[in-house]
């Protein structure tokens, strides 16, 4: 008797309830991983993401080789590839944590059903969720569409369980099945533009494990404060992890409340954000699971008739990091660079985006599917439906972030956009955030020249912003 542990996101072997169910059998099982990305089209993995995975799947490897085990890779159909191991395993189990993405879901309620009938006994977990969306509902049975009544309803729920142990030792079978090579699935781009991911990450368990370690030593008591400051590390960077399943938002859950027992009041509060941030999150997942048409469509259905442009240059420009504000294009570099951009400049720049361009959050949506390392089906779209202020508890579209204002609220000194647009670094702060404000003088002195070593705005503030509350107007028929 044979179990196979399906593996998808939840890279990890500590917190993973399928793999604590299989260890708890005392039956060999089997450690499984199938490559089909498309099966999650048009959502299937983009590049930056599956650069992430091929490291996360390397460290995988790694821990289970270091327990006597091994990770076995295949690719092809889910369903055909899991029974072809059922048959040359003699498997009489198979168990997965569960998603909860519309075409994933589909495709694994079809696979559970189908191995039941075929006398496997199949078992799912939740491994990615302190509570699963199915299991919270307001007060009318329906789901919340406002974050904060969220908020107040998980705090009169069970606390989430203590995470469970790594498994100590694992029980191996017989023989095993052949495996594909790691580098046959072509995850790494051909084109090498990855570099600077190596540098700035290093995926796996036990480096999320010390991120989570870091982050309540150092920088846990100081959230609040420093979370919106870009140019600070003020934020525990572990939301690639979190997707990848690399940490469980239970481990995070239960370590953040551990230091939280030995804080006086500021410290609480300023934890306190960060445990909202775990469960905006699970909010993200929550409007996903209910409303599956979300990834394309507006939620508030009136936006359907918003008139977005399309202007294929503004969006290029956008993507390059070429907009002529330096708060924007900081935030772009820092994304094709590394893969991750802080979440305070992820508003502003999409921000820019859909309001001073009116170009469509669907847009902005699909480049940051393709170029963040924690791109995240459910959290990539409601943020990107709250700044255009068509989701649930969004921001009104009226409200127009500022890029000047908000570059020198959160980056005062400059020191974001120096680090990532380094043609502006000589340039003194007063006007790092609008160099065209500079005096010719200061400019050449600063070595630079607008329209040639760096751009000119693309748009100018008050006419974008304008545009937008015209096109708001328009879509409300005023």
């Amino acid at each position: 008797m044979t179990t196979l542990v399906w593996f998808r996101q939840d890279l990890r072997l500590g917190d993973n309830p399928a793999l604590h169910h299989a260890c708890e059998t005392g039956q060999p099982f089997i450690p499984v991983y199938i490559d089909a990305p498309d099966e999650e089209k048009p959502w299937q993995p983009g590049g930056a993401s599956r650069w992430w995975l091929h490291q996360s799947l390397t460290s995988l490897q790694e821990s289970l080789q270091s327990k006597g085990s091994r990770l076995i890779l295949r690719h092809g159909a889910t369903l055909e590839t899991l029974q072809k191991l059922i048959k040359e395993c003699q498997v009489t189990q198979v168990v997965w944590n569960r998603r909860y993405e519309p075409a994933i879901i589909k495709r694994d309620e079809k696979i559970k059903a189908i191995l039941k009938e075929q006398g496997v006994e199949v078992h799912s977990f939740n491994g990615a969720l302190l509570h699963e969306p199915m299991a919270v509902k307001n007060k009318e049975g329906r789901p919340y569409q406002v974050f904060t009544p969220l908020w107040k309803a998980y705090q009169q729920l069970p606390s989430p369980g203590t995470p469970l142990p790594s498994p100590k030792e694992l029980t191996i079978p017989k023989q095993w099945p052949a495996s594909v090579t790691l580098e046959s699935l072509r995850l790494l781009p051909r084109i090498p533009w990855d570099q600077g991911f190596y540098t700035s990450w290093k995926p796996g368990e036990a480096s999320a494990l010390q991120r989570l370690k870091t982050f309540c030593q150092a920088t846990a008591e100081s959230y609040r404060d420093q979370r919106d400051l870009p140019g600070l590390d003020g934020t525990s960077r572990l939301s690639p992890a979190l997707h990848f399943g690399e940490i469980s938002p239970r481990q995070i859950w239960h370590q953040v409340q551990e230091l939280r027992a030995a804080l006086d009041k500021p410290g609480l509060e300023q934890t306190e954000v960060y445990l909202k941030e775990v469960v905006w999150r699970e909010f993200a997942y929550h409007l996903l699971y209910h409303f599956p048409h979300t990834p394309t469509e507006p939620l508030r259905t009136e936006f359907k008739s918003f008139p977005w442009k399309q202007h294929a240059k503004h969006l290029r420009a956008w993507q390059q990091g070429q907009t002529g504000y330096p708060i924007v294009d900081a935030g772009m570099r820092q994304l094709w660079t590394t893969g991750w951009m802080h979440n305070r400049v992820r508003m502003v720049v999409a921000s820019f985006l859909v309001k001073h361009l009116l170009l469509p959050w669907q847009d902005g949506a699909a480049w940051f599917w393709d170029t963040l390392v924690d791109a995240d089906l459910a959290s990539n779209t409601m943020g990107w439906q709250w700044t255009a202020g068509c989701g649930a508890d969004a921001a009104p579209y009226f409200r127009v972030f500022n890029p000047m204002s908000q570059g020198e609220r959160f980056d005062s000194e400059g020191i974001y956009v120096k680090t990532w647009v380094p043609e502006l670094k000589a340039l003194p702060t007063q006007y790092i955030h609008a160099p065209w404000t500079a005096p010719s003088n200061t400019l050449r002195d600063a070595g630079i020249t607008l329209g040639t070593t760096y751009p000119r705005p693309i748009i100018e503030h008050n006419e974008g912003r304008q545009q937008a509350l015209e096109a708001y107007a328009s879509m409300r028929g005023k």
